[in-house]
């Protein structure tokens, strides 16, 4: 089982473990508008799938706001930010925030998509939402790279991340020989 941590505690996640070079799972999110939003499988072009606890918290809401600056540079890609917020809040919070470049999408429902990626937290005060991690899938359905971040309460390795989106994004490789 995978862990992460929340304000230094121990927190488990559950769900399956994928790793890189693994094809992505194909599961549903809950659009703002209340239509499906696919991750996974091959797209045709890469997805860099940004998962937070919610986007409510000022950590959540700092990592958005730098994707969303950073997916108006990103060409043949589509970045989405996976949360359980309900579809409602996440479309208020891209209204307040100017939020136009990049698909949020709620995984409220069945929790489809942290049980077939292994970031549902386990256990612990948030027990039942995601951890926050960074999947990128390029063109052809492959995960090329994946980022659990080890500490809940801080953003990710945006430089590590943007890389892995150029390089799963760069016209010299298409991704299927790997």
């Amino acid at each position: 089982m995978a862990t992460t941590k929340l304000k230094g505690n121990l927190v488990n996640l559950s769900g399956t473990d994928v790793k890189v070079g693994d094809k992505a799972p194909i599961v549903k999110v809950v659009a703002k508008d209340l239509s499906e939003i696919q991750v996974g499988g091959e797209q045709g072009k890469a997805q860099i799938v940004v998962v937070v606890p919610s986007l409510d918290t000022p950590v959540c809401a700092a990592e958005t706001r730098r994707f969303n600056v950073e997916a108006a540079k990103i060409e043949n890609a589509e970045v989405i930010i996976v949360s359980m917020d309900l579809p409602f809040a996440m479309g208020r919070f891209c209204t307040t925030e100017g939020i136009e470049n990049l698909k949020v999408g709620s995984d409220f429902r069945n929790k489809d998509f942290a049980s077939a990626y292994g970031v549902l937290i386990a256990d612990g005060p948030l027990q039942g939402v995601t951890g926050r991690a960074i999947f990128v899938i390029n063109a052809s359905g492959k995960i090329t790279y994946k980022d659990i971040c080890e500490e809940i309460t801080e953003e990710p390795n945006y430089e590590n991340a943007l890389k892995a989106i150029k390089e799963a994004t760069g016209t010299s490789c298409c991704g299927t020989c790997h």
